[in-house]
């Protein structure tokens, strides 16, 4: 089984981050971010060398959201607001990805981060919708 620690960033998202593949941005200039739903019995996250959304079995990811909203910045403390994903139906899933979504091509679907420790997880789908609701703390989503 591959090494996966808590909730943490993707080793090559922190270096996207800074090379400058991945912006989290507010408005325009920011990139479309998005999350999905990952089943471990199917893959098995690796923070240290997954690197897009390319990495996952296709019987891994549950679902995918549509792109986050209200995304913010502040001191270097990312968040956003909650996201509903509809009607998930599917094998039960240990944990979320979030990834920088581009359209058609998971190869360039850059991976972030990953949480695997949250109120709820995991969490078995029934088809109905699921809200995912950011932590409030001082982290929120993730912290650079």
């Amino acid at each position: 089984m591959a090494a996966f620690g808590a909730n943490g960033l993707y080793d090559h998202g922190r270096e996207n981050f800074l090379n400058g593949a991945i912006h989290w941005g507010v408005g325009a200039g920011g990139d479309d971010i998005r999350i999905a739903f990952i089943d471990h019995a199917d893959d098995t996250p690796d923070q240290a060398t997954d690197e897009d959304l390319g990495d996952r079995t296709s019987a891994g990811i549950v679902a995918e959201s549509g792109a986050l909203s209200g995304k913010t910045i502040d001191a270097g403390v990312a968040d956003a607001a909650d996201i509903t994903v509809s009607t998930v139906s599917g094998h039960q899933f240990e944990s979320i990805d979030i990834f920088k979504f581009d359209a058609g091509t998971e190869d360039n679907e850059l991976l972030i981060g990953n949480i695997n420790s949250a109120t709820g997880l995991p969490f078995t789908p029934s088809g109905g919708d699921i809200e995912v609701q950011w932590d409030a703390g001082a982290n929120k989503i993730f912290k650079l």
